[in-house]
């Protein structure tokens, strides 16, 4: 059974830091792209990083751009999202997903599974 479970968020000051952990089973992580996305309440779903499988291109949104780090272990089946000087703005759920193929073409590759989530609250 493919499952995507996602841990690591929680309440943050700004300026603090958080490493999101997204754990994939039933399926092979090194054969495909994973994204992350979040959702604000009341906002849609935007991306904010993916990394493909092979040679580990990855994206991110202009927002988080220097201040994130997407990376994978393959051997642990565990795409990470580090986020460094959080801002407030950057609270929200935070969902990670399989692509349908390897690469990501951008921040939204088609997406054929989703994990549930992890909330992430970053205080002014």
């Amino acid at each position: 059974q493919l499952q995507l479970v996602e841990s690591g968020g929680g309440l943050m000051q700004a300026g603090g830091s958080l490493r999101l952990s997204c754990a994939a089973s039933g399926f092979t992580l090194e054969d495909y792209a994973i994204a992350w996305f979040r959702q604000a309440p009341g906002k849609e779903r935007d991306g904010v990083s993916c990394i493909s499988s092979r040679h580990d291109t990855t994206y991110y949104a202009d927002s988080v751009k220097g201040r994130f780090i997407i990376s994978r272990d393959n051997a642990k089946n565990t795409v990470y999202l580090e986020m460094y000087s959080l801002k407030p703005e950057d609270t929200a759920v935070y969902y990670c997903a399989k692509a349908q193929y390897h690469y990501c073409s951008g921040l939204y590759p088609p997406i054929d599974y989703w994990g549930q989530g992890t909330q992430v609250t970053v205080s002014s």
